[in-house]
């Protein structure tokens, strides 16, 4: 039995992490927008009702399917400043994970944690070249819900309570989200008038506003102002980069994914080519067997992505070796089926859970698939005062150590998790997905995949189903992994972690042959589906309220 349901419909579907975003999507639609319309009104929308997810101040990367069959991938990924330096924080431990922490959190938290936004321009490229309406009227949802508020939902209260300490460090973010310094209740009208302000700003004068105009100016003098390294030339000198896609094949089916600096579509299709020699279907969705082999692809996934995956302009990745069936064939022939082991990269060369995804689709074939966040909860938990504006805290990303494929260089690229995946069979889309969740993101994405051709789940059962993660130390395990299956894979010398959740909210659309739309998300965030039925009268109809005319 899952917890919510599925939407159906023939004309356009959007699926997005909060109702109001979905609502803004499907009001693009129903005036004559695609898909890249619905998905970029429904983006500027999430900045505003979930302002700790998602904002202008962040990164991601949007992978879209056009109606000719071709996939792009927009890489609007945030960048170190020109003043970052390799040795600029302080790492409080040698070992990793660990040695991604900071004294004092100064790579998180605060002014030196911002990193060179790109989601604006990623977000205003998608609009010109692929969408029908201008920037003002996509952005029209977004300026209403700041200006005339929102009620806010439990999740985004509890987010707020859970970062309130930090939050209460910033007098300007603190009024907006502790007013009287109390964390705002679940039901409560948020009004963002500042914000509203700064999108009508864009909205009139395109993202030059942020990048070369006063906005960005305002921006960066307050963030010097309070020790960071953001400048107005890092801002203007921001690029939006268009990549190809990466590809793989997984029981006849096509996958096609992000590629590098996001780890997700080549170790997703990494994970699979490891796992398409087992029979999962036969040994069974949350089996001991089934569980420790995903956690066993996990683990290699992970040594080689902290040995070689990173923006590939600084770093030679091997994208042809991860992706080979050979190498795949190589790993899967070490695997004990009975027992864990420890994993090191057979490849030479930190991440927040907290981010948004949408899935948006039309008839006529345009597919919008984008992961885009601030990255920590309120990103750097910082607010441009007079601007209504969140920072990322994406330098957290970086190795603070120098020497690593992961370190610190002016202009380099976050590496990412986010895996916005389509897959198709015979050449057309069957499935699209993604999720939020940090490092969690390419394993939860990789397993609902697994869901859905191996176990025959339906969508809405995929993409709520029971998940596991491990990079390598615990495993965790959702409450819905059997107990018995718990004990096994502590058996197996797991270290089984129970965990109330692993990874955010996902949000899909399935391609039926009928042509229609299926829209499912997950009980992990507030996600929404909502679906484009109808249409416009036939032709000839007229409204005849005295009788039939002859």
């Amino acid at each position: 039995m899952t917890e919510k349901h599925p939407a159906l419909a023939p004309r356009g579907m959007v699926v997005t992490n909060h109702p109001l975003a979905s609502a803004a999507g499907a009001e693009m639609l129903a005036a004559g927008g695609n898909a890249i319309d619905a998905g970029v009104a429904a983006l500027f929308a999430l900045t505003v009702v979930e302002p700790m997810m998602v904002g202008l101040l962040g990164g991601g990367m949007m992978h879209l399917r056009l109606p000719d069959g071709s996939h792009t991938v927009l890489d609007g990924l945030s960048t170190v400043p020109a003043a970052g330096r390799p040795d600029m924080y302080r790492p409080i431990s040698p070992d990793w994970p660990a040695a991604l922490e900071t004294e004092g959190r100064a790579n998180a938290l605060g002014p030196l944690a911002i990193a060179t936004p790109g989601n604006l321009l990623a977000w205003a490229e998608a609009l010109r070249r692929h969408g029908r309406l201008s920037l003002a009227e996509v952005m029209q949802p977004a300026i209403r819900l700041a200006e005339r508020g929102f009620q806010v939902t439990p999740y985004l209260a509890e987010c707020i309570a859970e970062v309130a300490p930090d939050l209460a460090l910033d007098p300007a973010i603190g009024a907006v989200f502790l007013p009287g310094g109390q964390p705002l209740a679940a039901g409560t009208r948020l009004i963002q008038a500042e914000a509203a302000a700064s999108l009508r700003q864009i909205a009139a004068d395109g993202p030059l506003a942020l990048h070369d105009g006063p906005l960005g100016a305002a921006i960066a003098t307050h963030i010097q102002r309070l020790g960071g390294i953001l400048t107005e030339v890092d801002l203007h000198s921001a690029r939006l980069i268009e990549r190809a896609p990466v590809r793989g094949t997984y029981r006849g089916l096509e996958i096609v994914g992000p590629p590098p600096p996001s780890s997700g579509g080549v170790h997703v299709i990494q994970m699979l080519n490891i796992l398409e020699d087992f029979d999962l279907r036969a040994s069974g969705f949350g089996t001991p067997e089934t569980c420790h082999l995903l956690a066993e692809a996990l683990k290699i996934a992970f040594a080689d992505r902290a040995a070689a995956t990173a923006d590939p302009d600084f770093v030679a990745v091997p994208i042809d070796r991860l992706l080979s069936k050979d190498y795949a064939a190589e790993r899967r022939a070490l695997i004990d089926p009975h027992r864990a082991r420890a994993w090191t990269a057979g490849v030479a060369a930190g991440e927040s859970p907290n981010t948004t995804h949408l899935t948006v689709a039309d008839a006529e074939g345009h597919i919008l698939c984008a992961t885009h966040t601030i990255n920590s909860l309120f990103g750097a938990r910082l607010m441009v005062p007079g601007t209504g504006l969140i920072p990322n805290n994406y330098m957290a990303l970086f190795d603070p150590r120098p020497g690593h494929a992961l370190s610190i260089a002016p202009g380099k690229r976050i590496t990412t998790s986010q895996a916005p995946l389509i897959a198709l069979r015979d050449g057309k889309p069957m499935v699209a997905l993604g999720l939020p969740g940090g490092l969690r993101i390419f394993g939860s994405a990789m397993q609902a995949l697994i869901a859905l051709i191996d176990h025959g789940m339906s969508l809405q059962e995929a993409v709520e189903a029971p998940r596991l993660w491990t990079q390598g130390q615990a495993l965790e395990v959702e409450p819905a992994i059997p107990e018995p299956t718990r004990t096994a894979l502590a058996a197996m010398g797991h270290d089984v972690l129970p965990l109330p959740h692993i990874g955010g909210g996902m949000a899909a659309i399935r391609f039926h042959p009928d042509g229609l739309l299926e829209g499912a998300a997950c009980w992990r965030a507030d996600g929404t589906a909502i679906g484009l039925g109808g249409g416009l009268a036939r032709p000839g109809a007229r409204f005849w309220p005295e009788g039939p005319r002859r």
